[in-house]
């Protein structure tokens, strides 16, 4: 076979990511016609849905089977919507709501919604089970810490996304909730046991893959008793655990390759070490060397030059032997089979639809602790803490909902704050009560301290977290919103507002 068939049939494992929100570029367009599987949209390539529609069809002008995929979580994590926030709840605000119907109604309008907008997988659910007290990353990506009633929500998402049209792809196997540290930045080592692993954080894969889930991306995560590799480079989590053992025979696709986990990791594999280089371009081979069929490229690193890396080490591996041209095919065939299907027929409705549901499920998933009537105009505080990088950077905060929601008549003052600016709530808290909104306040010293000053300074205090709920800071009230999208957020400020006597009377 010669260096420009290997180079298409190469093209057919790789997703990259690419910039703008316009035409795609003319680099992706020449790669469509030679081979590429597919590509992976991001909120740099969202203005709206529309615009999405509109970009998703030029990239079918060019492969009509094309592999489009998006992380569209919902909640937090969102690319649709990621210049104002969430339309629909999170999962861990589903996983509240403990409602597997909901939650199928929910992935179903949501489904449609990417249907409409003509992608063809979701990066969606996050399986992985919640740890609260040791992970960075996953937080209200999860369902829950229950391991079988996250397999339920985990299911009934599949069902409810591929009911529209839409591929469901698991992540991220075999579970990062129990990860101290976040794959982007480091890779982190789980020291958990196969029987572990087995009793916990694979129930909900195995859940999703009964349900049907059509694809599984991995986790760049290390579990101690499958050998040092991370899952991603892990013949025996991805050929024999998830393949072997759960069943699954769809396309695995690899979470993104330029992550430090995987393009700063250095296995100690000498004979590739011989021909592919230390980054992304190693990663690549190695991971299809284990079993994985689509390579993610390009989140953070979004040039031809990143998926050429990728697309010429995997040319030297063939030629040293160390993969044939046999196993590539057969990864771009898998993956193709997630691309071959388009989505169906758009009702232009999915948008409006995950909406509506979407509030029905932000409401049913508050929890209130204490009696939230204030005692006169409120100050709104938002404590702003950097998100991760999975979320980005996507509208947070109370404060300007609550605003927008109480009427322009309203009496809402609203302050957001920062780490390097907490002395400033001290002075503007005086004489007045105020709601404070926090996202993981259990994992942030700077929060924690803050609110504790407030208390003890007098202040009439509600507490809205809007992340994993964590302990009590303090005798206040509260409200858990198990999500800071801005969805949630519509449901806190609703609940606020009519627990204000002044509203019971009002028409």
């Amino acid at each position: 076979m010669s260096d420009a068939e290997l180079r298409r049939l190469i093209k057919g494992v790789l997703l990259p990511g690419f910039l703008g929100s316009g035409p795609p570029p003319d680099w992706v367009r020449a790669w469509l016609d030679a081979g590429l599987g597919g590509v992976v949209l991001f909120g740099r390539n969202v203005v709206d849905d529309e615009q999405v529609a509109s970009l998703t069809e030029a990239l079918r002008d060019e492969r009509e089977d094309v592999v489009i995929g998006i992380d569209e979580e919902g909640g937090d994590v969102t690319r649709l919507d990621a210049g104002t926030g969430s339309t629909v709840p999170g999962s861990l605000a589903l996983g509240a709501a403990a409602d597997a119907e909901l939650t199928r109604s929910v992935a179903e309008a949501m489904g449609r919604r990417l249907a409409d907008c003509g992608v063809t997988v979701d990066f969606a659910p996050s399986a992985d089970l919640l740890y609260p007290t040791t992970d960075p990353v996953i937080g209200v990506r999860s369902f829950g810490a229950d391991p079988t009633a996250a397999a339920a929500q985990v299911a009934a998402f599949v069902e409810g996304l591929q009911t529209a049209g839409v591929a469901a792809c698991l992540k991220h196997f075999p579970g990062h909730g129990a990860a101290e540290s976040d794959s982007h930045h480091a890779l982190p080592v789980l020291p958990r046991t196969e029987r572990e692993m087995f009793a916990h954080d694979l129930v909900p894969f195995q859940a999703g893959i009964l349900a049907g889930a059509r694809s599984v991306m991995t986790g760049h995560l290390v579990v101690t008793d499958w050998g040092p590799e991370p899952a991603t480079l892990n013949p025996r989590v991805l050929g024999g655990v998830l393949r072997t053992e759960l069943g699954f025979d769809g396309p695995i696709i690899t979470d993104a390759l330029e992550m430090a986990a995987i393009s700063g990791h250095s296995p100690d594999v000498i004979a590739v070490d011989s021909v592919v280089p230390e980054g992304i371009g190693r990663g690549a081979v190695l991971a299809l060397a284990a079993g994985a069929d689509g390579l993610c490229l390009g989140g953070e690193l979004a040039d031809e030059g990143v998926a050429l890396a990728a697309q010429e080490a995997i040319l030297a591996a063939v030629r040293a032997d160390l993969l044939t041209p046999e196993r590539i095919a057969e990864s771009a065939a898998r993956l193709a089979t997630i691309g071959l299907t388009p989505p169906r027929v758009a009702s232009r409705e999915g948008a409006r639809l995950a909406g509506e549901v979407g509030l029905v499920a932000a409401r049913r998933a508050l929890r209130v602790d204490g009696d939230l009537r204030l005692s006169g105009a409120p100050l709104v505080v938002d404590l702003a803490v950097a998100p991760s990088i999975a979320v980005g950077d996507v509208p947070w905060g109370l404060g300007p909902v609550l605003r927008e929601t109480a009427g322009p008549t309203a009496d809402v003052r609203v302050l957001r704050l920062t780490e390097s600016a907490p002395d400033r709530v001290i002075s503007a808290a005086a004489g007045g009560p105020v709601v404070v909104t926090t996202r993981d306040a259990h994992r942030h010293p700077w929060v924690r301290e803050l609110i504790g000053r407030l208390v003890a300074a007098g202040v009439e205090l509600v507490h809205v977290e809007t992340g994993v709920p964590g302990p009590a800071l303090g005798v206040m009230p509260r409200i858990d919103s198990h999500g800071g999208s801005l969805v949630c957020l519509r449901a806190v400020a609703e609940l606020l507002l009519d627990a204000q006597p002044s509203s019971k009377g009002s028409s």
